[in-house]
């Protein structure tokens, strides 16, 4: 059985990943504003991805008995420098969310909370994988950002991204 302490943790994860959301959403949109519409893609999916992955802890939650308790989320920024910017942004949020995942698998341990483990370890790997991504990316923009035909290639590279929909742990 979950302790009280884990699923305050998974409710506030919830919270966390749904803010997420929010917040590369407002990306998203920036870059729609200027008419870079494959990254503004890129956001988008990124977006939904958080979204799933609330709704991974929510189903966790409901099956294992856990109360659910939705927290409040913040309003994200929406305004941003430059491309590079929003793209360091991005990176440094994923590392954020990263830690909170740690710090949920920490306490997990310490309880010996096996079946949480063993759900959280899916989360692991995706922030192994999601940190990578937003480091090339940052690499990527900034090698490109001041060469409009290299921005467009990028953009393009960008628009190619397709949410991915996972029904498994």
């Amino acid at each position: 059985m979950i302790s009280n302490e884990i699923a305050n943790l998974i409710n506030q994860q919830i919270a966390k990943e749904q803010y997420a959301a929010q917040y590369y959403l407002s990306m998203s949109a920036w870059f729609y504003a200027k008419d870079l519409d494959g990254i503004a893609n890129y956001f988008r999916i990124q977006s939904k991805e958080e979204l799933m992955h609330a709704d991974k802890m929510f189903d966790y939650l409901n099956d294992v008995g856990a109360e659910i308790r939705m927290g409040a989320i913040e309003q994200p920024p929406y305004e941003f420098e430059n491309a590079t910017d929003i793209f360091e942004k991005a990176l440094d949020h994923e590392k954020l969310v990263t830690k909170s995942i740690f710090n949920i698998m920490k306490n997990a341990n310490i309880e010996g909370d096996f079946a949480t483990i063993s759900f959280l370890q899916w989360f692991v790997n995706e922030q192994v994988e999601e940190e990578a991504n937003a480091s090339q990316l940052v690499t990527k923009i900034k090698m490109v950002c001041e060469n409009p035909s290299a921005l467009y290639l990028f953009d393009q590279e960008l628009s190619q991204r397709v949410f991915v929909s996972d029904s498994g742990n």
